[in-house]
């Protein structure tokens, strides 16, 4: 989990959630729509919309926000009709990226994506390029103040986790697809609230990037990859050594 968890710290040290939160808001309407149309209005019978306007209402997301994401989900009230595709490419020193989409024009959203890319010293790859070094997989995080590991880990591995691991600030538990929800619910259920939950995709394995320059411009390319307005989530298989990234994530 070396990229998903280096490229999150990198945001949170760097105020980046605070500073786009017009964009945090757009991404996550598009999220509660795409959602609502999988699978219906009702959070409480779509887990993914119950995971949508939880991530939503954490970021202080106005109710009517929501509601209106919701509406046109379901057609109620008129909204554009996205497509998500995941696009995939490599970032220096043979870092691997999958990027998710939400757009409701593929053909402008893969030549922004194609810019970006070229501009920030990587490349846009076909569809199977680098999608065989992740595994798709449930992905909760918790506040290390929620609650002691052990008790964490009794909860989610008996209500079907696959691993628990730990960083200075949050747990993060791996689920199987199938088990993302039902393992949420159960710690929900016992009194421990999640900060996120949700399907990512995690590496195989991990490009250690310990050159301070390359590094920066790995974080460079993901950051401007984040910052496209069709772009839901970026992830990577880098692994920053610490002393690297703290220098980074001051500049």
């Amino acid at each position: 989990m070396a990229g998903h968890n280096k490229w999150s710290k990198v945001k949170r040290l760097k105020g980046a959630l605070d500073a786009k939160r017009g964009k945090i808001f757009s991404k996550l309407s598009k999220e509660i729509t795409v959602a609502t149309r999988m699978g219906g209005g009702d959070p409480n019978f779509n887990p993914r919309l119950r995971s949508a306007v939880l991530a939503a209402r954490a970021q202080n997301m106005p109710n009517d926000n929501i509601d209106r994401a919701i509406k046109k989900g379901t057609g109620e009230i008129e909204g554009a009709a996205y497509e998500e595709i995941a696009y995939e490419g490599y970032a220096p020193a043979g870092v691997a990226l999958i990027v998710e989409t939400a757009t409701d024009n593929k053909n402008r959203t893969a030549a922004d994506l194609r810019l970006i890319f070229t501009k920030n010293h990587g490349n846009l790859a076909s569809s199977g390029s680098v999608s065989y070094m992740f595994h798709r997989k449930g992905l909760i995080t918790i506040p290390k103040s929620a609650g002691t590991e052990e008790q964490i880990f009794d909860i989610a591995i008996e209500a079907g986790a696959e691993d628990i691991a730990a960083d200075d600030e949050y747990f993060s538990i791996t689920t199987s697809l199938d088990h993302l929800y039902p393992v949420a619910e159960a710690l929900k259920s016992a009194g421990i609230p999640s900060d996120s939950q949700k399907l990512t995709y995690l590496p195989d394995t991990t490009v250690q990037v310990a050159d301070e320059q390359t590094a920066a411009q790995v974080l460079r390319l993901c950051e401007a990859l984040e910052d496209n307005e069709d772009v839901q989530a970026v992830h990577a298989n880098f692994d920053i050594p610490e002393d690297v990234l703290a220098r980074l994530s001051q500049s």
